[in-house]
């Protein structure tokens, strides 16, 4: 599952609007639509934002090449 769909799924378990996401982590609504839609990749310190908001934690995870 990609950064945008986790986003999207909590977002909409929670029963918030892109724009009440948007208020909590301090970004606009249209960038939180970019972002859920794959048209942009957050920074880090933004993905951390927008999870915090979510009452979420980030979790990094690497794994080698198959």
């Amino acid at each position: 599952m990609t950064a945008a769909e986790l986003i999207r799924n909590r977002r909409t378990a929670l029963g918030l609007s892109q724009a009440e996401l948007a208020a909590r982590a301090g970004t606009g609504q249209a960038f939180v639509s970019r972002v859920e839609s794959g048209r942009t990749t957050p920074t880090l310190p933004v993905l951390q934002r927008l999870a915090a908001a979510l009452d979420c934690d980030v979790v990094l995870d690497l794994e080698p090449h198959r």
